[in-house]
């Protein structure tokens, strides 16, 4: 049984950067943000190298920078929602420079623009050099922290979501105080980000466990483009890592000179694409990926950046690749492909909002129609922060909905007194080594058909871990989140593989050895249940 429960307003899941937005944009309507974490600023947002691209430079607009994210998307993006990301961006760019973020500046005094992979224009604005991430999610932590109107509540899991008929009630959590409680609300905001540690080798921290879609779709939440995973080209290769997240040794390097290189230090980008290592980050990670599979090891040559002074642009990737016990300026850097972004999700509108009424999803755990089947660089904080206000705006229209009782909340899962952290960590293990054996960078239809049937027997393992009914064992804090991590992996993981299994072609990210082209009949979004799971 539930030991308490409470009634709230708006409830926003996810402290990165479309959550913080989303508080602050709502203020001053009452809002409750939780985070599985110990403190605000989880998740990929704090961790953003790239920057923020905005179509305002010479020459540039926001039909071209619209144009080239429909390039990137591969077909399957939404021009029109492309195109209102691009008008919109520079607006949503006055809010963080009104909140006192402070974006690089050139000797001129306006915003420095640099040029990433796939853009026509020097459009990317970024903070502190490739410490874009840290900078704005400071001031806007601040900022939120300074606000009465928005109770934090860290060290808090959401477990699950509460329906009632077609519409959100709330959610069922599970408290730093080691106790589940109810939350009753109007509205549940999704911001929980990405579903990287679904791979072994990925750029995401690891809390980005895929909570908030798993949590969307056992509530019946219609998903898409779940097929569609980036991969950055150039993490950081560190011997003996297990699996931890890997530094990100951002595009931006490329821009300046960096180039890639096999152990012969020949330049293997100037026959894979004619713009070289500026390519499309699908082309770059798969010309990587042919490599690394059969025992090559690739290399980046930063050493044009810093003599061409500009290391001071870099600073987060210069201390990473010194604290790995590398020396930049003397040797390349060795670089892997890692799972990074997810631009499928949660199905939203353009303003939010999801199959199920009252629920909304913004930032990389919701899928918009605006990436397609492959991101362009730097579009991502630019959509988490424009979505953000578009769901703040919205619900501030919307009455608070009150007049129905709830439905009953779930029975809280009881973990059984003999299950060892070991058992659901290798589980979790197990889970990441088998995706990114046959659901990476390379795929085909065996590798997926088999992935899919061991995935199917691991989340039977997860489950054959709760015990039935009352358990005289009280529950433990880290037994319960991590089981619950697992659970949400797992399914992820199943239906991410569903869809590309279901995907006979290849497209953007979406790479089947067994189908090498691009279909005409797949030129459209794939919707994906959890029902529709089950029945596979």
């Amino acid at each position: 049984m539930l030991r308490s429960s409470k009634t709230d307003d708006v409830i926003i899941v996810g402290s990165g950067l479309a959550g913080l937005v989303c508080a602050l944009q709502l203020t001053p309507r009452p809002v409750t943000l939780i985070t599985k974490t110990p403190q605000l600023g989880g998740g990929s947002s704090i961790l953003a190298k790239g920057g923020i691209a905005a179509a305002i430079g010479p020459g540039d607009s926001s039909a071209h920078h619209a144009q080239d994210t429909l390039s990137a998307g591969a077909g399957l993006s939404d021009a029109q929602a492309a195109l209102q990301l691009s008008e919109d961006g520079v607006e949503s760019l006055q809010f963080l420079l009104d909140a006192g973020v402070a974006f690089d500046r050139s000797q001129d005094g306006g915003l420095q623009l640099a040029q990433e992979a796939a853009h026509r224009y020097p459009r990317v604005i970024h903070a502190g050099g490739d410490a874009t991430g840290h900078f704005i999610m400071k001031c806007l932590i601040e900022r939120v922290r300074a606000i009465r109107s928005i109770q934090v509540l860290e060290n808090t899991f959401a477990h699950d979501l509460l329906i009632h008929g077609s519409r959100v009630r709330g959610l069922v959590a599970y408290t730093g105080e080691h106790k589940w409680v109810c939350y009753q609300a109007s509205h549940v905001v999704i911001a929980t980000g990405g579903i990287g540690m679904s791979w072994w080798h990925t750029t995401n921290p690891q809390e980005s466990t895929g909570d908030g879609l798993a949590m969307a779709a056992r509530a019946g939440a219609r998903l898409a483009d779940l097929e569609f995973v980036q991969f950055h080209p150039t993490a950081l290769a560190i011997d003996g890592n297990n699996g931890a997240s890997l530094p990100l040794l951002t595009e931006a390097l490329r821009g300046a000179g960096a180039f890639l290189v096999d152990e012969s230090g020949h330049r293997f980008m100037q026959s894979e694409h004619s713009d070289t290592e500026m390519a499309p980050r699908d082309v770059v990670a798969r010309a990587i990926e042919k490599r690394t599979t059969v025992g090559q090891r690739v290399f980046l040559d930063v050493r044009p950046v810093i003599n061409g002074g500009k290391a001071h642009l870099f600073p987060q990737a210069m201390t990473a690749a010194r604290k790995a016990g590398f020396d930049p300026g003397k040797d390349p850097l060795p670089v892997t492909s890692a799972a990074h972004y997810h631009m499928g999700g949660v199905e939203t509108d353009d303003r939010g909002r999801t199959s199920i009424d009252g629920l909304w999803a913004c930032g990389e755990v919701a899928t918009t129609g605006i990436h397609g089947a492959n991101r362009l660089a730097s579009n991502s904080l630019l959509e988490a922060l424009v979505y953000a206000r578009r769901v703040a705006t919205e619900i501030a229209r919307s009455p608070a909905v009150r007049a129905e009782r709830p439905a009953p909340p779930p029975a809280e899962p009881r973990i059984s007194p003999d299950t060892a952290p070991a058992q659901v960590d290798d589980i979790i293990d197990s889970t990441r080594k088998i995706m990114s054996q046959n659901v990476g960078v390379l795929r085909c239809g065996d590798g997926l058909a088999s992935a899919l049937s061991q995935l199917s027997e691991l989340d039977r393992d997860i489950q054959s871990l709760l015990v039935q009914g009352t358990s005289s064992c009280p529950p433990s804090g880290n037994r319960v989140i991590r089981w619950s991590e697992a659970r949400n992996l797992l399914l992820v993981a199943r239906m991410v593989t569903q869809a590309a299994l279901q995907r006979t072609e290849s497209r953007g990210a979406h790479y089947r050895d067994d189908y090498p082209a691009p279909a005409a009949k797949w030129k459209r979004r794939q919707s994906l249940t959890v029902d529709q799971l089950d029945a596979a």
